[in-house]
């Protein structure tokens, strides 16, 4: 089963919560869902060509350097940044920084969806 990504409101979100919490109440059995709900405009900046090259990138890797993403997406570091923070704002990466031993400090990626399939959905 694969991570959807559709676009909703707030609303669409606590409605699909309310009909789940339905199922439940009903003696239903429910399976688990892995619903990303984002703004439309969202949808459509995560669906820019280099974020796109970005997921497929991060897929099946369990963590990324960010000075490796940045030299291997032929990007710069503030392009990378902004990227990054979108991808994090849904929870599709974690950011994490670690100290090295020359006492600096490195930033590390890592994809919060493994190999799974991202399926992005929208309705109009």
């Amino acid at each position: 089963m694969g991570i959807k990504i559709r676009t909703g409101s707030l609303s669409d979100f606590f409605d699909s919560a309310r009909e789940t919490a339905r199922e439940i109440d009903q003696g239903k059995k429910v399976t688990p869902k892995k619903n990303i709900w984002v703004e439309p405009d969202d949808l459509i900046r995560l669906l820019k060509p280099e974020r796109m090259k970005l997921l497929r990138y991060l897929r099946g890797r369990h963590r990324v350097l960010f000075k490796d993403l940045v030299n291997e997406m032929c990007c710069t570091s503030s392009c990378m940044n902004r990227n990054l923070n979108l991808l994090s704002k849904y929870q599709l990466i974690r950011i994490s920084k670690e100290k090295t031993l020359d006492h600096g400090i490195q930033k590390i990626i890592e994809p919060a969806f493994g190999n799974q399939l991202l399926e992005f959905i929208t309705e109009i």
